[in-house]
């Protein structure tokens, strides 16, 4: 049972996609296109009374070298038809779906997620991403029409005309017409259904600029964020829930859940054991270079992974990496890796295992329930998305061992309060603008 005055933790499931976290080498690993796979981990993300299950997704393949890195090539499935099969093998687990607010249009989303919150009964969620790069816009013969600042002007007018039509028809069940003129979008008509059993799909973001931030504030439930240190969520946390109030909104309107990995041991040695060997099989020989080029921006396939890193300059306007994000200056970050690889002696695949691959909670599942719920406690986020390394079985044994413990410790529910996602999250439901 919750315990009265102790903040309640939040919990999601990631579905691992094409990154260096899923371990491909496990025999354990199952496949990216098989629906068991999904369904399995929803299952046990429901099992564990998980708010909801959160499917990322790629509108193109990646490239390095000008070819498609073998690494990260899945067949992945639509996200919104998959959770669609998903609400049909699941009662009470949210359905998030992470759809590109640059490459669709309002009206045609909108009605898919409102479809989804129907079929589901309440579970439907979005989470909003954006793209400016001409890369991926020539899958949709739009190569950089989109400037990068007005990625998140779109975005805002998008999620302001997708409420639009969710809200044109009125809680009683009757239709109206909408109108929109804004600046990227100028549309009309008549929405074809009803308001959804939740008032409207729940919206989730992820973002880490002051523009994204800002953005969150103003229009997000859910923030996706990457901070995983207590001092770096705790001081996250404090910015984006302080710009809530100039937009109305109070600071349980919008939760803050960092995506997390877990590695579990019988005692601390054993778990730390775990998951270093768990890091050196998601940085493998390649793709431990695929790191460094994409930081160096140059062709660095001579050097030894095993070896020291190159005492060139990185290549700031280099495009040999397609589809992958270039985190920061790329000249700042050279010059931490190296100052942490003469500091500690370290190799080009020791770095990188060192600067990309740390797992965020690592220890007996007493040790890792009493971490996460003094993250909470102490502000540093409202729960957390879990994404493990392996499919489909990686929550299997974070539901069994740690779920308990803190369920134990009345920080986390012992059933689900309600049907939809937002009573999941203990979010109101909006209040109808017509």
């Amino acid at each position: 049972m919750t315990v009265p005055g102790r903040k309640q933790i939040h919990l999601a499931a990631h579905f691992p996609g094409v990154n260096s976290t899923t371990v491909w080498a496990d025999p354990r690993s199952g496949s990216q296109i098989d629906f068991s796979s999904f369904e399995h981990l929803a299952r046990t993300a429901e099992r564990g009374l998980f708010d909801f299950f959160f499917l990322a997704e790629g509108l193109r393949l990646r490239e390095h070298k000008g070819r498609i890195h073998d690494l990260d090539v899945v067949g992945r499935p639509e996200s919104i038809t998959l959770l669609n099969a998903l609400a049909s093998v699941t009662e009470h687990l949210g359905l998030a779906a992470t759809v590109n607010a640059t490459f669709n249009e309002p009206y045609e989303l909108a009605r898919r997620l409102a479809a989804l919150d129907h079929l589901s009964g309440g579970r439907a969620a979005w989470n909003v991403v954006t793209s400016s790069d001409a890369f991926t816009g020539e899958n949709f013969r739009r190569g950089g029409f989109l400037d990068p600042a007005d990625r998140y002007t779109r975005a805002a007018e998008f999620v302001e005309v997708a409420r639009k039509l969710w809200d044109s028809w009125t809680p009683e069940g009757r239709q109206r017409p909408f109108a929109h003129t804004g600046r990227h979008f100028a549309i009309e008509g008549e929405f074809p259904l009803p308001r959804t059993p939740q008032g409207r799909p729940v919206v989730i973001q992820a973002g880490d600029s002051d523009e994204g931030r800002e953005f969150a504030a103003s229009a997000a439930d859910v923030v996706f964020t990457r901070h995983g240190t207590l001092e770096a969520g705790r001081a996250f946390y404090a910015d984006v829930k302080r710009r809530l109030a100039r937009y109305g909104r109070r600071p349980d309107d919008l939760k803050l859940m960092p995506g997390v990995t877990v590695v579990l041991g019988d005692s601390d040695a054993e778990a730390q054991e775990r998951a270093a060997g768990i890091r050196r099989q998601q940085v493998s020989p390649q793709n431990a270079i695929l790191a460094l080029e994409l930081v160096w921006g140059r062709d660095l396939s001579a050097y030894d992974p095993d070896g020291p890193l190159p005492d060139i300059d990185p290549d700031p306007d280099s495009s040999l990496v397609q589809g992958r994000v270039r985190h920061g200056d790329p000249f700042e970050t050279a010059a931490r890796w190296r100052a942490l690889s003469e500091s500690k002696g370290l190799s080009i695949r020791q770095t990188v295992i060192e600067t990309t691959s740390r797992q965020s909670f690592i220890g007996t599942p007493r040790s890792v329930a009493a971490a996460m719920e003094r993250f909470v406690a102490e502000d540093a986020a409202d729960g957390f998305i879990l994404v493990p390394h392996l499919t489909p079985g990686g929550l299997d044994e974070f539901v069994d061992r740690v779920v308990p413990l803190l369920q134990e410790r009345g920080v986390f529910r012992t059933r689900y309060a309600g049907p939809t996602l937002r009573s999941h999250l203990g979010l109101a439901e909006p209040v109808w603008k017509g």
